[in-house]
């Protein structure tokens, strides 16, 4: 390696190849119906930034780094298993992995960013509760979700959600 920069990229290639290619994340899709595999492939991703927050903040850097086109290239496989329209299969893969990428490096930035030892619940609701009522009405409603909720539950939820708006695109 000839720098920090290169070591980065080849260590985030190695810890997401694990993940998504080798790891439990490559098992679950092997044989699984397409949405179940996105489901894997994310959730491999997923778990190997909440291991290592610094993946997060890699990923986020070069988006033509070999572990960002391994994951786009599983995840534009399985959409194109489901069967979505040629002329959609690069903006559904492309909505999927920027949603992957962008929820894993702003969860691997909080990690990095609260003290060891932070009760989550505790710092969540203070944050929720200092919000000005004006400024931030929805948000304020929605603050018991905000200081209670599963990282890993709301992410699949969101690729659920992804995928629901993708199934509209699905050939007939």
């Amino acid at each position: 390696m000839a720098n920090k920069s290169e070591l980065l990229v080849a260590a985030t290639d190695a810890v997401l190849t694990r993940a998504v290619l080798i790891g439990a994340g490559a098992s679950d899709v092997a044989g699984a119906p397409p949405a179940e595999a996105l489901r894997a492939v994310a959730l491999g991703v997923f778990d190997a930034v909440e291991a290592h927050p610094w993946v997060g903040t890699q990923l986020s850097r070069l988006p033509s780094q070999p572990a960002v086109l391994r994951v786009f290239e599983r995840i534009g496989r399985q959409v194109q298993a489901l069967g979505v329209a040629a002329d959609d299969r690069f903006d559904a893969a492309s909505a999927l992995l920027n949603y992957v990428l962008g929820v894993t490096a702003q969860n691997a930035a909080h990690a990095r960013e609260v003290a060891p030892g932070t009760n989550r619940i505790a710092f969540l609701g203070s944050v929720s509760a200092d919000l000005e009522p004006d400024l931030f009405p929805f948000t304020r409603t929605v603050a018991g979700q905000l200081r209670d909720h599963d990282d890993r539950a709301q992410f699949v939820a969101g690729i659920d959600l992804l995928l629901a708006g993708i199934a509209g695109r699905v050939q007939r």
